[in-house]
């Protein structure tokens, strides 16, 4: 069956073929071999896409009224972190000329790895313009305001071209597709800079391992059991259930194997870990000193697209987004903004995608299912089985939003098409199996058994694999001490030890003479 062409933003090389071979191994792989592809109409598939598709509509004004949407297990940041997760697993720093001899990746040039080649690039050596002269610390961009909580809140470093956007310069452009992923990315830089000089007089690779064995560490103990269901996560590490440690109660894998070295699951990177495109919501506040709150995607401009260098005043409060020290203020402009439920609706921007993010398929839903259908996916059902876990009858997947007021009413996924019964694609299945978990709109949705279980396995196995992990060579290590709270180190402590890092001179690109306007021609405040 012919299926159509595909859009490229998301796209990485080596999964535009992945062979189903058991002795293949590159960097993207199967995790169900045996299982046979489901096969559907692309048609029925824009069906299921536009009903998965909100309508466009505003959250609840004033700020002081709940949004039913809202997930309230898991704040709004930890979208954005498992998009920067995403970048660094499938980040590729091979050279042009061997994308040239080898454009689907069948030869593995590089594993992926929780290492941070999306913030440190191909390191000081070879790249030494995204670090300060010492060799050791990071560069950082323009001095950012409109966060009281962080006054030396920087952006990414960028060109300064005498026309045109001035793109990042970072390890990743993708770490610029938007203002909260670039920020967050800004934190890393900033993360780094910290643990130099805690480690005063250390050198780059000493720096570079503590850093990445910190972000390793809140992968592992915060964003897991922040968007999996505990009984899951705790079989796959069974150390969080007995209290013990990795070292005494290693991790459990059923089914991501692999034979030298870990690849990506395809049903994890078109699947499962796509969970989070649920999660957004249509508007972010960014910051307490800004009124109101931003589009993630705006016609106007006024929004939150990236590529691009937005408005100083854009100075992401953090606190809005993770859980930090000092709590936020539970209603108005300074309550933390949890992300929306893992639930089979997509909110209306993300029907309408930049033309450089998707320049021939906008709708987000859409693009997902083609893409799993042109990947050969199984259908929910048979991974279903497949695990050992009874599969959700037909009636039970419906498609919109767990809320109180359109659960009821939501159509079943059978009712678009009779071609879905008991084989509904697995992308959808995913996040239809987390909604089974709604009770009430203050109910928290995390991953259920099939879709937790790709995603916890798949972490947690690429951090087995790699050589260089705390997990592979020190099991037994925990942060630094004075870096956690109350003994413990989650993405809020990441952030907040990243704030703490001093200015200097050495670390700070030049500041461009631009006056601060913000998107679209108005004038940002001062």
């Amino acid at each position: 069956m012919k299926t159509p062409a595909q859009p490229r933003h998301g796209m990485v090389r080596g999964l535009s073929h992945v062979p189903r071979s058991p002795s293949f191994e590159g960097r993207f792989g199967r995790m169900f071999r045996s299982l046979p592809a489901a096969e559907f109409r692309p048609e029925i598939l824009a069906e299921l896409a536009k009903a998965m598709t909100a309508e466009r509509e505003d959250p609840p004004t004033p700020e002081t009224e709940r949004d039913p949407e809202e997930n309230t297990g898991i704040s709004a940041g930890i979208t954005y972190l498992g998009q920067f997760i995403d970048h660094d697993l499938t980040f590729d720093p091979s050279s042009s000329l061997q994308k040239q001899n080898d454009p689907d990746a069948l030869v593995d040039f590089r594993s992926p790895r929780f290492d941070l080649d999306s913030v440190y690039g191909r390191g000081p050596d070879d790249q030494p313009y995204l670090y300060a002269a010492d060799g050791v610390r990071m560069l950082l961009g323009s001095r950012l305001t409109g966060s009281p909580k962080d006054p030396n809140a920087r952006d990414v470093p960028r060109s300064n071209p005498a026309a045109g956007p001035k793109r990042a310069i970072i390890g990743d452009p993708r770490n610029d597709e938007n203002v909260i992923v670039a920020q967050l990315h800004a934190v890393f830089l900033r993360f780094h800079n910290r643990v130099a000089e805690r480690l005063q007089g250390a050198d780059f690779e000493t720096v570079q391992r503590f850093v990445r064995w910190h972000y390793q560490w809140v992968v592992l103990h915060d964003f897991l059991p922040t968007i999996v269901e505990t009984e899951t996560l705790q079989d796959v590490l069974p150390h969080l259930k007995n209290g013990t440690t990795l070292a005494a109660d290693p991790p459990r894998l059923r089914f991501f194997r692999w034979r030298n070295e870990p690849f990506i699951p395809v049903e994890f990177s078109v699947a499962a870990y796509r969970f989070g495109h649920s999660m957004v919501r249509p508007q972010y506040r960014l910051n307490t000193t800004l009124p109101g709150r931003f589009d993630i995607f705006a016609k106007s401009g006024l929004d939150l697209a990236g590529f691009r260098e937005y408005p100083r005043e854009f100075a992401i409060d953090w606190s809005l987004f993770f859980r930090m020290q000092a709590p936020p203020k539970d209603v108005g402009k300074e309550r933390l903004q949890p992300a929306y439920k893992i639930d089979s609706s997509l909110v209306n921007p993300l029907a309408l995608l930049p033309a450089i993010e998707a320049p021939s398929i906008p709708v987000l839903a859409h693009r997902n299912l083609l893409r799993g259908l042109s990947m050969g996916l199984p259908s929910g059902q048979s991974v279903a089985r497949r695990m050992g876990v009874d599969p959700i009858e037909d009636e039970h997947l419906r498609v919109g939003k767990a809320t109180e007021r359109n659960s009821a009413t939501n159509v079943i996924l059978t009712d678009i098409s009779a071609e879905f019964g008991h084989n509904a694609p697995l992308w959808f299945y995913i996040l239809a199996e987390a909604q089974q978990q709604f009770r009430t709109d203050v109910t928290p949705i995390r991953l259920g058994p099939v879709g937790g279980r790709i995603v916890a396995e798949v972490l947690v196995g690429l951090l087995l694999g790699d050589r260089h992990s705390f997990l592979s060579m020190n099991p037994e290590w925990r942060p630094f001490d004075d870096f956690t709270r109350h003994g413990q180190f989650a993405i809020g402590d990441f952030v907040a030890r990243a704030l703490e890092a001093r200015e200097s001179p050495q670390t700070h690109v030049a500041e461009t003479a631009a006056e601060p306007v913000l998107a679209g021609g108005r004038r940002a405040t001062p």
